[in-house]
């Protein structure tokens, strides 16, 4: 193993054996290499030991979340000891909270090393903040239960589909106010909201939060890249633009994200990361097993080396503004500088009226605000639209020059695809269409 220790822009490396062993090696090391004299960027703890804080210009050049990139995952003797500790049966996970102990482990909530406790999920709800560090932080992350026997001082060994996958040391469990959960999560407690049905609905009765380890990964038929990996393919002298979707990539997304990379603040020659979120989400999306098939083909035909994939093991919430915020940290962490917001992201709408929960902009606004302080650029999306004269263009240049706009409602195109109607391809990639029409 090695540590990476960068002095402005030099990495220099610190050899060690094992990252536990080592730490008194290291912590002597440091002093001969000069870092300590304020010019530099030095990332490492006990419990973290292999992972830097990227300068500008190194690999994947964005400062991960709170100042270091947490790596919770043990492997070979340190796993062995993990799951031995462990001093009540296993508790079996959903795959929404699968996808949390991913993300936790792998480094993606960094600066969290864990389950939030009590006092940190409050502080996260009222103030959007982590206690302490003062750290913007969108939603709580938090593992629900409802066995009596998970209290605190217990040690439990998480298992999904018969893959034990972290080791969490229980430090505090609680029953949660979910009226006020989801009133300060989402801004509402209504049953028509789909975050306040997950809340109110799926997570059990308490909470419990603590310190975690992880031991695996889940086996999903979608690759996941951690963080760390993740940085290490994207380029580190120019700006990563980052996509989040949940849905099948269509034209008009497609021409969202490449004209982002012509965006006043995207430097020229950047690229742009398709990231979509593979995970649970509300109730009447497309499977995210389908949503990876048509992320497939669609890479395959695009070929565009200005445009990186990768898949992100998360669950939505549906939470509008704040959870632009989680979106952003959680591509920071994954070496992005720059961030898409469309209109409404995140938004859902009412399950009775059909009506809006968020305003358009709303997410748009809170990522601008807080943008600085993520260090985290925000490209807003542009309001394109398809016309008979020009094909795609912008809103503003269609309304000037008088094109004709042509449109096809997502309930029209859903009919379409049912019938086995020809959709027409400036809507959407015949390959796409063709797998989601398999899976109809």
């Amino acid at each position: 193993f090695e540590v990476r220790v960068l002095k402005g822009n030099v990495a220099m490396l610190a050899p060690c054996r094992t990252a536990v062993r080592s730490w008194n090696k290291v912590a002597a090391f440091l002093p001969r290499t000069g870092v300590l004299a304020g010019n530099s960027q030095t990332s490492f703890s006990r419990n973290t030991w292999a992972q830097p804080t990227f300068a500008r210009g190194m690999a994947a050049r964005a400062t991960p979340h709170g100042g270091k990139l947490v790596d919770l995952m043990v492997t070979g003797a340190e796993k062995d000891a993990a799951i031995k500790k462990c001093n009540v049966p296993e508790l079996e996970l959903s795959e929404r909270q699968a996808c949390d102990v991913e993300l936790l482990t792998t480094g993606a909530f960094s600066p969290l090393d864990g389950f939030m406790n009590e006092d940190v999920w409050k502080h996260v709800l009222d103030e959007m903040r982590l206690p302490g560090s003062n750290v913007l932080f969108g939603l709580p992350v938090v593992l629900d239960t409802d066995r009596s026997d998970l209290v605190a001082g217990k040690t439990v060994a998480l298992k999904f589909q018969d893959q034990i996958i972290g080791v969490l040391e229980i430090e505090s469990a609680w029953k949660p106010d979910k009226a006020t959960e989801c009133k300060q999560s989402y801004g509402f407690t209504t049953l028509e909201h789909p975050g306040c049905r997950m809340i109110a609905m799926e997570r059990k009765h308490t909470y419990i939060g603590g310190k975690l380890t992880g031991t695996g990964t889940p086996k999903r038929v979608y690759p996941v890249m951690g963080p760390a990996a993740l940085r290490e393919t994207l380029p580190g002298t120019k700006d990563v633009v980052a996509f989040q979707c949940r849905n099948p990539i269509h034209r008009a997304h497609y021409e969202l994200f490449i004209r982002a990379l012509d965006a006043p603040n995207v430097e020229k020659g950047s690229v742009v990361l398709v990231h979509p979120t593979c995970g649970p989400t509300q109730e009447d999306d497309i499977d995210g097993v389908t949503r990876f098939k048509t992320y497939e083909v669609l890479k395959k035909e695009l070929n565009d080396k200005r445009v990186h994939w990768a898949y992100l093991p998360y669950s939505m919430h549906m939470a509008g503004p704040r959870e632009a915020i989680q979106h952003m940290l959680i591509r920071k962490n994954y070496g992005c500088t720059h961030f898409i917001i469309g209109r409404d992201m995140a938004g859902c709408k009412s399950s009775i009226t059909g009506d809006d929960f968020y305003g358009q902009y709303d997410a748009q606004d809170i990522a601008k605000k807080h943008s600085k302080e993520l260090d985290m650029q925000v490209v807003p999306s542009l309001d394109i639209l398809y016309t008979e004269e020009e094909g795609y263009t912008t809103v503003d240049i269609a309304k000037a020059k008088k094109l004709h706009p042509v449109k096809l409602s997502g309930t029209e195109f859903r009919r379409k695809l049912r019938a086995g109607e020809e959709i027409p391809e400036w809507f959407a990639f015949k390959s796409v269409v063709d797998v989601l029409r398999e899976s109809v």
